[in-house]
């Protein structure tokens, strides 16, 4: 079953292909599989060991010491570590260190030493709009694709697994993408909440007033709207934000959008605003912009100003991502 993938472990991609290609000792703790109550699912990472140290969680806290134990003999072995994780029974649940979840996960401790390529896979899956897939069996050979580009290892294991060997595959979607069409106000906040919500984020703005919050997007593109459109990243975008605080340059960009296949389409501002900008469009422009436009975008969370802006716009691009 393909899957999204959890903006946590994205973050833990982008971490793990930095510290392989900067040859930094760590290890990737992939959740192979679960079972019962537990606090990540199956396809959840976490990086241990590098500069970072540690980046992601597998637990509310109560696991990581251990974790991060057998992740360095990973790291120091150079092979792949097996751990089976066990909270299920009621000894479990009054220790030390009990997470209250009775639950199990199965993981797997990848050295970074052994996965050479690593970063070529990740930043091509977080660039193109392709899917990724893990795929590793019990004899330590790993796959990892991003559309056309793929890598094969074959790594050292301690031995099998403490549970019944398998062939494990994980398939992720591409990357979600929301593309700005403007920044303003709202966007030093949204930007943010977007890339932890799990967005991929693009800025669209040419206006040098409002570049410099290009530096909080995954990438800006100082382009018209409707050049920014040929762009496949844009053209392929799940949502697009129209929000440049003007008149004039939101309209030309609705313009753009009308002919694009984006599905979801938040426009700022009040409906009044919106009926205006439609009194200047053509009736097939209203007719194919109608059924995706979301106008006022944002959730009613109550709250004024930029900072409550970007909190709902971000609030009902979470519930778009989960299908909500």
């Amino acid at each position: 079953m393909t899957r999204a993938l959890d903006s946590a472990s994205r973050q833990v991609l982008a971490a793990a292909a930095m510290a392989a290609q900067d040859g930094e000792p760590a290890a990737l703790a992939l959740v192979l599989d679960t079972e019962g109550s537990t606090y990540v699912g199956r396809g959840a990472m976490a990086l241990f060991g590098g500069r970072a140290q540690q980046v992601g969680w597998l637990s509310g806290g109560c696991l990581e010491s251990a974790i991060a134990e057998m992740a360095k003999i990973a790291i120091e072995q150079c092979r792949i570590e097996w751990m089976d994780i066990d909270t299920r029974d009621d000894d479990s649940l009054l220790s030390g260190s009990a997470t209250g979840c009775r639950g199990r996960l199965h993981l797997a401790l990848i050295p970074l030493a052994g996965i050479d390529g690593l970063s070529s896979v990740v930043e091509h899956w977080q660039r193109a709009v392709v899917p990724l897939s893990f795929a590793l069996d019990a004899a330590g050979v790993l796959n990892l694709r991003a559309g056309e580009v793929a890598g094969d290892w074959r790594l050292a294991t301690a031995g099998d697994p403490p549970w019944p060997a398998a062939d494990w595959r994980l398939d992720f979607e591409a990357q979600p993408r929301v593309c700005l069409f403007g920044a303003g106000p709202e966007a030093d906040s949204l930007l943010p909440m977007l890339r932890l919500g799990g967005w991929r984020t693009l800025l669209v703005e040419r206006r040098a007033r409002w570049r410099s919050a290009g530096d909080l997007a995954d990438r800006l593109i100082e382009l018209s709207p409707e050049n920014a459109l040929d762009d496949a990243e844009v053209s392929a975008a799940s949502a697009a934000l129209v929000m440049h605080h003007n008149f004039e340059r939101d309209r030309n960009t609705l313009d753009a959008l009308a002919v694009s296949g984006i599905p979801f389409i938040g426009l700022l501002g009040p409906r009044r605003r919106r009926d205006d900008l439609f009194r200047l469009l053509s009736a097939d422009q209203a007719e194919s912009l109608g059924p995706r436009l979301h106008s006022p975008v944002g959730l009613d969370l109550g709250g004024r100003g930029a900072e409550a802006i970007a909190l709902s716009i971000a609030a009902q691009l979470q519930m778009l991502r989960h299908g909500k």
